[in-house]
């Protein structure tokens, strides 16, 4: 996230404007009031622009000229998809734990990138942290989503076809999960607010992690699901804990208020069920 200056109206720019967070920030922005009077709010997807080509990223800046920018566009996906091309996770997000070690590095090096720019140009730019997100928009595909989308859509096609839920792995590792909005709307308050070039992790407090196994309960409860739940040990668990601290964000948003699991689940579900066309399976 790159913050240029607070004296004339923002132009932001964000990349990723279709995924999960760039469709979440929109919502804000858009239909929550987010825009303040002079602001001027762009969102691109890799449909319009490729940014590793470096000439269409010079003339992205040329035509829109953004004072801000804030840049999600990146190869994203789950545990399994990590494992399998954790090269390219590396090569195209800029390598902790084995099974995400390319995606891990790479988000790791951002932060470096800013300190160095920072101290080399002065340019302020910062890396927010979310955990595990979830929420409309997300990639819901099988093998490469992320864990509670892909979980919506194999709860969704069991009940549908009358078979079991397969679930991969155990269900005992433990997550902070954060719905999407509430991370765009977190975002919002990093852009105008967040003046440190330290990252800042946006997360559930670490009294909110959960297994997984109780995640899936409440996905089947969202989707009214009543077959049999089959946890699949065969395959990896990945790592069996990622506790993130929000104790920084608490200090600067004591009173944020962060929407239930239960409730961001059915959400999300709801939106799968009923943007199942143009959802991304």
């Amino acid at each position: 996230m790159d913050s240029q200056t607070k004296t004339e109206p923002m132009r932001v720019l964000v990349t990723g404007g279709s995924g999960l967070v760039g469709k979440a920030i929109e919502h804000v922005v858009k239909q929550e009031g987010g825009c303040l009077e002079g602001e001027q709010w762009t969102f691109l997807s890799s449909k319009e622009a490729n940014l590793v080509d470096l000439q269409q990223t010079r003339a992205v800046f040329e035509k829109y000229r953004p004072t801000h920018v804030i840049h999600l566009a990146a190869k994203v996906g789950g545990l399994y998809l990590h494992m399998k091309e954790n090269l390219h996770f590396l090569i195209h997000n800029g390598p902790p734990h084995d099974s995400n070690f390319g995606y891990s590095h790479a988000k790791r090096m951002i932060d470096i990138q800013n300190r160095g720019y920072f101290a080399q140009h002065g340019r302020r730019y910062t890396a927010v942290i979310p955990t595990n997100v979830y929420g409309p928009y997300d990639n819901f595909n099988f093998e490469n989503g992320h864990v509670l989308s892909a979980l919506m859509h194999k709860t969704y096609a069991a009940k549908k076809e009358g078979t079991p839920l397969q679930v991969w792995g155990s269900g005992t590792p433990r997550r902070q999960f954060i719905y999407s909005l509430d991370v765009a709307r977190l975002f919002l308050w990093v852009l105008r607010e967040y003046d440190e070039i330290d990252p800042i992790i946006l997360s559930v407090g670490e009294e909110e992690e959960l297994p997984i196994k109780d995640a899936v309960e409440m996905i089947a409860d969202a989707l009214d699901f009543k077959g049999q739940i089959v946890f699949d040990t065969s395959k990896s668990d990945g790592q069996m804990k990622k506790t993130a601290s929000n104790a920084k964000l608490r200090r600067y948003l004591p009173d944020f208020t962060f929407t239930p699991l239960s409730e961001g689940i059915k959400k999300t579900c709801d939106w799968f069920v009923n943007n199942y066309d143009i959802a991304r399976t």
